[in-house]
């Protein structure tokens, strides 16, 4: 590559990036070779790209040439070089990609490790977007020559020392690809060693699907792991393989090999993370690679997963797609209909053999990854029976953590009970507290705790399990036996509910008896003309404008308090006290229930209770 240059360029970095290089070169010094696993990975990168190109055009720079990786190290000097025969840059693109970041919101996420004290993870950042730049943390200046396939095109050099800004000049460079060079600073200078370099190849870029040569030596093993038998796959070499095609070098929780014939031939590599993706990482926008004969066709194949299932990762093959196909030919193929069916039913049968056979490891995925399972409800008719039989929540009569499935809830249930009755709320620890579970803690009633968001969207769709109906634990209505209550007072109960509801007036649908509570003195329950009360929430939360129907507030009448206030109302029933408590009753209900109410009216009501209540 010559050294022959025009006028050079001087650009500041974008804002985003000051910060962010500061934060790579100072918070990854733990794992500093990712730099290599970085380079490597670009490197690939450019010469997929290239590949698919030449499925469909020839006319580019050098078409003959071949496509690998070329590393040299000098241990004297501490010089490196890495290049590749890839598609290359122009000038404008080299700019817009190599001075920005790659995605957004990638500083925020990698400063809010930082304020929660969690080291930044090295084996995430190439799923940040900022790969290249781990570089700076062994090289205090690097210098980037690329040229683009493009027959027309001009050779480009880029150079920065990593802080403020980057310069940018012309120059006269034969080949296409990309070359990066760089002196190793002295504290990093094993990765001047050719030894090391290999060890660092093997252990992250062993199936990187090029030539990857060192001081021109051959060094990965450059083989399509999936093309194997399952037999020949070891968990070594799918740990390591799931490490290269997802930048996580943290085992996944399972894998699996596909091998099918038939109206579509396929083979397939389909890993199960063993973590939630990052906080900003959009799992929906990700997916598995697909391949074509072993030439990549798409990274990220949206096609080829159902929504719900895109946590998955993995690659899948097969002869059946042209190699010249287009996005808009994939969408519409056939073929990709028959893979994804394929694929969704494999990954099903993984989930349900964990299930049946290894419930330690189930219970682990259900609670990384049980949320997107749920959401397969709504979109995946023809396997809802598969997907119901494999969500799993939080009940009353386990301990935190103790999921269940509707299965076992079913084989639980009492002869006489007729419906599966469920509580939705913020946290297993809220819903513990509701005053609408009493009844059934009482009668050892098994209940579902909806703690999870995404149950909002699900549990209404699913109407009934086994013949038995979905019902909500806080609906008005429910068919329960009533309390043990005392006939004391029985008119005096029956004369505060009249008063209460005059007070309240429009505020609630109706003041009742509590057939359910045996704690707490009051509890507001969902009308029996309102919506399910699992459906408002979800209302809630897509519409924040939606107010909700008008609730019941039942009133337990073995409560002291309720006891107290019947007396009250039936020797002094214009008693001010009365309506104190009785707003104050129904509005710490609506408060526990996440509900708007005038706090400051609700302080000063309280006041005057606690003052009457100290009087002498």
């Amino acid at each position: 590559m010559s050294n022959a240059s025009a006028a050079v360029e001087v650009h500041e970095f974008k804002a985003e990036m000051k910060p962010l290089l500061h934060l790579i070169v100072h918070s990854l010094y733990t794992h500093p070779e990712v730099f290599l696993r970085e380079l490597i990975s670009n490197a690939s990168d450019a010469l997929n790209k290239l590949r698919f190109r030449l499925l469909t055009d020839t006319n580019i720079l050098q078409p003959e040439a071949d496509l690998a990786i070329r590393i040299t190290v000098n241990p004297e000097t501490r010089e490196f070089a890495i290049e590749d025969s890839g598609i290359g840059m122009t000038r404008e693109e080299t700019i817009a990609n190599i001075g920005a970041v790659a995605k957004s919101g990638t500083l925020e996420a990698i400063k809010a490790m930082r304020e929660a004290n969690q080291q930044i993870d090295s084996n995430l950042i190439g799923q940040f977007g900022v790969g290249f730049y781990s570089v700076f943390m062994v090289a205090d200046h690097v210098t980037l020559e690329t040229r683009s396939a493009n027959p027309d095109s001009a050779g480009c050099r880029w150079e920065s020392n990593g802080e403020g800004s980057f310069s940018v000049s012309d120059i006269e460079m034969p080949e296409r690809g990309t070359r990066i060079s760089f002196i190793l600073k002295e504290e990093f200078k094993q990765f001047a060693s050719a030894s090391e370099i290999e060890s660092i190849i093997k252990k992250y870029s062993n199936f990187v699907e090029f030539p990857v040569y060192l001081d021109g030596e051959r060094i990965n093993a450059q083989q399509a792991l999936w093309q194997k038998r399952s037999s020949d796959i070891s968990n070594e070499e799918a740990a390591e393989f799931y490490g290269f095609i997802t930048g996580n070098h943290r085992e996944p929780l399972g894998w699996t090999h596909i091998s099918a014939e038939g109206a579509v031939e396929c083979k397939a590599l389909i890993f199960i993370p063993g973590e939630a993706p990052p906080v900003d990482y959009d799992w929906r926008e990700k997916s598995m690679h697909l391949y074509a004969n072993k030439i990549l066709i798409q990274e990220n194949s949206k096609e080829l997963l159902p929504e719900y299932l895109r946590f998955v990762r993995g690659v899948a093959d097969t002869p059946d797609l042209p190699l010249n196909v287009s996005r808009e030919t994939v969408q519409s193929s056939p073929v990709m209909t028959r893979l994804r069916s394929i694929l969704t039913g494999k990954i099903l049968g993984i989930l349900e053999d964990w299930a049946k056979n290894d419930a330690e490891k189930f219970m682990k995925f259900s609670k990384i990854f049980g949320a997107h399972i749920k959401l397969g409800i709504n979109t995946d008719y023809a396997n809802k029976e598969r997907i119901v039989n494999l969500m799993r929540f939080e009940s009353s009569l386990r301990s935190p953590g103790d999921l269940v499935s509707l299965r076992e809830y079913a084989g639980r249930m009492k002869d006489e009970q007729k419906d599966v009755y469920y509580l939705s709320g913020d946290s297993r620890a809220t819903l513990k507290k509701n005053p609408n579970l009493e009844y059934f803690l009482e009668k050892n009633i098994e209940v579902l705790l909806l703690s999870d968001p995404v149950d909002v969207f699900t549990v209404p769709y699913l109407g009934e399990y086994d013949n038995k109906h979905f019902v909500s634990a806080d609906k008005a209505d429910l068919k329960i036996e009533e309390t043990s209550k005392s006939a004391e007072n029985t008119n005096a109960i029956t004369s505060l509910l009249s008063k209460m509801r005059e007070i309240l007036g429009d505020a609630v649908e109706n003041v009742a008896e509590s057939k359910r509570l045996t704690q707490s003195a009051a509890t507001l329950v969902a009308g029996s003309s309102g919506l399910d009360p699992q459906m408002e929430k979800m209302m809630k939360l897509m519409d924040k404008t939606f107010t909700g129907s008008k609730k019941v507030l039942e009133l337990n009448p073995n409560h002291k308090l309720i006891r107290n206030l019947a007396v009250l109302a039936e020797e002094n029933p214009n008693d001010p006290l009365i309506e104190l408590c009785a707003r104050q009753l129904y509005e710490a209900q609506a408060l526990t229930e996440g509900n708007q109410i005038q706090t400051a009216d609700f302080a000063a009501r309280m006041t005057e209770i606690m003052t009457r209540a100290t009087e002498r």
